[in-house]
């Protein structure tokens, strides 16, 4: 199946997912105003090479952290579901595949070989004693930029184990949530509300993961790699951007929502413009706004 033949209307080609990137730093499926949301902080760590590490109450510090809560929904007409596979143990990654139901008998393809739509993204073993499970690579990406669109510092997330891990604010009325948990759908929803990808399996050849319709996925603002450095970022107003599926190799009904943002004010102590050589208090970090569905909110 091309993908052209994607865009077929959902009675008779597939049916598609429609990623949508929720607000930056709220907990996933929060019905609260985005502008109230506290799951983020700024966090002083040790080793600026840790993938986490414990906050420090003061330093001297050998990175600053800005660390936040990240979730994508699918608000479509279809679950994502996506299919990972190698030929042996001994390759290092596996290839991915995104598969689609039918949008004429509802079915869904079981199987690697019956997806239908390579990805350019790798799905791979993440060992890190907090994950210990397979990763696909480039569903989400975060950065910080100036208001007038300059990104100054880039994630290192290496990647996501993807599940219904939550209920979306509006999933009761989205019609094609799973509902009949004998339909097809719906035993693939029992199947992601415990998906992790494998966990302790490092010789697995194969993983499916996704998001139902009326689903998303989050990952904690405590969890390894959920975060963007400031060690070097001067005093100023900044904008949190969060973008699911950037390099649309992901088919979805909608690109329009797949981005979302928050502006930051950040200074350094003492009123200083830029950070002190060494580190020893955190800059003063406030939310300014919270823009859904906007990838700039700092310019406003």
């Amino acid at each position: 199946m091309t993908v052209a033949a994607l865009g077929a209307p959902a009675e008779s080609g597939p049916l598609l997912p429609d990623l949508r990137q929720a607000p930056v730093g709220c907990p996933g499926g929060t019905a609260r105003d985005p502008g109230q949301c506290r799951d983020w902080d700024v966090c002083l760590v040790e080793d600026p090479l840790s993938a986490n590490g414990n906050c420090l109450a003061n330093g001297p510090a050998g990175a600053v952290r800005l660390r936040f809560t990240t979730s994508a929904d699918n608000v479509g007409d279809g679950p994502l579901v996506i299919y990972a596979r190698r030929s042996s143990s001994e390759e290092p990654t596996m290839r991915a595949r995104q598969a689609f139901q039918s949008g004429v008998d509802r079915s869904i393809p079981a199987s690697f070989e019956e997806a239908q739509h390579d990805l350019p993204a790798t799905v791979y073993y993440e060992p890190a004693a907090t994950h210990e499970h397979w990763h696909l690579l480039d569903f989400e990406h975060f950065m910080l930029r100036t208001p007038d669109g300059v990104t100054l510092t880039n994630d290192r997330k290496n990647g996501f184990c993807l599940g219904d891990r939550y209920a979306t604010r509006d999933a009761r009325e989205l019609p094609a949530r799973p509902q009949d948990l004998s339909s097809p759908e719906g035993e693939l929803a029992v199947f992601l509300r415990e998906n992790m990808c494998k966990r302790g399996d490092p010789l697995a050849v194969d993983v499916k993961q996704g998001i139902s319709v009326g689903s998303g996925d989050d990952y904690d603002y405590e969890v390894d790699f959920q975060w963007l450095d400031l060690t070097h970022v001067p005093s100023g107003m900044y904008d949190v951007v969060n973008v699911v599926n950037a390099d649309r190799s992901l088919v979805e009904k909608d690109y329009g929502n797949n981005v979302s943002s928050m502006a930051i004010s950040l200074q350094w102590p003492g009123g200083a413009v830029t950070p002190p050589a060494v580190i020893t208090a955190a800059p003063k970090v406030k939310l300014v706004r919270s823009c859904p569905g906007e990838e700039r909110c700092a310019q406003r």
